[in-house]
């Protein structure tokens, strides 16, 4: 009795173990899931596949949005997911590659909400994460036109209007010729143009109010200092203020943002603004003609009124904050610092220049070494010649 007891209480303990701690709960397969499922959808971009795409869920049309992109890679990668029942919210680095243009894959943080249905989990409804940028498919759809040096991508376009991104695109393959001659270190020699619908369009894509790029032709996107494992930069039109000029100033922007996307790799956080704005101007500029008084208008009337600058322009006056006379001043100044080079020192000692400044990754010390050990010049002096210049090339 005593022993059939000791035995009955021992079995109970361990029944009361294996009840009460059954070791821990299986793993939700959910994420899993999950996985796979965008490595489907994935798939099913690259291989054009409409039928798939949609079998992995969301809005028909956010397929049809991409369909004429020229894809070389796509492929998510799942950073958070949260559950509740049949119903989930995720994040994923989305990498993607555009074919004959990025070196290596451009990332953007995707946010996606997910709903399980008969044991099988579907997007409901893909975007941009909180803080990332949109792509140009979340506008609209995209339409593609392929130039001898470039790709230019349109939204919110219809067929008619193929005629005017083929005007952007005659316009990068004209610049590209321009800044490899002006520009002789290696760089892709090839351009993507992104043309939204309108200024709003273009402050999502780069994830900015749309009042500070208020009258801002274009801009270029990437990542300054780049080891040529970098993607490729992005061209970004503003189509309001582009719109309004002319064919020379079309041009002259194109290349302006082709230069940044040429010395990229040589522009490091040493390089200030002048240099880099200036020395993309300099070579829009070249051998078109233009004059100092036509090209520099606003610094003309300062010189007019005598009211030279004393330095050369902070990289503070550079901002888009709605003080126009303000920026154009700036950027002609810019330019002409770099004119002066060219036309006292030569175009070589120009890029050496640049290249000299890029080089010192930090700003202190990056000018003045560069100015002395490539153009011989002290800061002080080069500021003073730089006054004398302005007033003589526009008094």
């Amino acid at each position: 009795m005593a022993g059939r007891g000791r035995g009955s209480w021992v079995w109970g303990i361990c029944l009361a173990v294996l009840v009460g701690c059954g070791g821990p709960p299986a793993p939700d397969a959910a994420p899993g899931d999950v996985r796979r499922l965008l490595d489907r959808r994935a798939d099913a971009v690259l291989d054009r596949d409409a039928k798939a795409y949609r079998a992995t869920g969301g809005a028909a049309d956010a397929y049809d949005n991409l369909r004429d992109v020229p894809l070389k890679s796509w492929q998510y990668r799942l950073t958070a997911f949260e559950r509740t029942g049949t119903r989930a919210t995720a994040t994923a680095d989305l990498r993607y590659r555009i074919k004959g243009y990025d070196s290596e894959p451009l990332t953007t943080s995707r946010a996606l909400t997910l709903r399980e249905r008969d044991g099988r989990w579907y997007v409901a409804a893909e975007g941009p994460a909180e803080k990332a940028t949109e792509q140009l498919w979340d506008q609209g759809p995209v339409t593609a036109v392929r130039g001898a040096h470039s790709l230019v991508l349109g939204v919110g376009r219809s067929e008619q209007d193929e005629a005017s991104l083929r005007g952007y695109a005659d316009l990068a393959d004209r610049a590209v010729p321009l800044v490899r001659d002006a520009w002789e270190k290696k760089w892709p020699q090839r351009v993507v143009v992104l043309v939204p619908e309108s200024l709003k369009g273009m402050a999502g894509l780069l994830g900015a109010p749309a009042s500070g790029y208020q009258g801002i032709a274009a801009v270029t996107t990437g990542e300054a200092g780049g080891s040529g494992a970098a993607p490729a930069d992005r061209i970004i039109v503003n189509p309001e203020a582009y719109g309004v000029l002319g064919d020379f100033g079309k041009q002259v922007v194109l290349t302006h943002e082709t230069t940044h996307v040429a010395t990229r790799a040589h522009t490091s956080p040493a390089t200030p603004l002048w240099l880099s704005e200036g020395f993309a101007d300099w070579v829009g500029y070249r051998g078109t003609g233009r004059t100092p008084a036509q090209a520099a208008p606003e610094l003309r009337r300062a010189v007019e009124r005598d009211r030279l600058p004393d330095a050369l322009p902070e990289d503070d006056d550079f901002g888009f904050s709605g003080d126009a006379g303000k920026l154009a001043a700036a950027y002609e100044g810019s330019w002409l610092a770099c004119r002066m080079i060219a036309d006292q020192w030569g175009e070589a000692k120009l890029t050496g220049f640049y290249e000299a400044v890029g080089a010192h990754k930090k700003r202190p010390g990056a000018v003045r070494d560069a100015l002395e050990d490539v153009l011989d010049i002290t800061p002080e002096e080069f500021t003073a010649q730089w006054r004398t210049y302005l007033r003589a090339e526009l008094g």
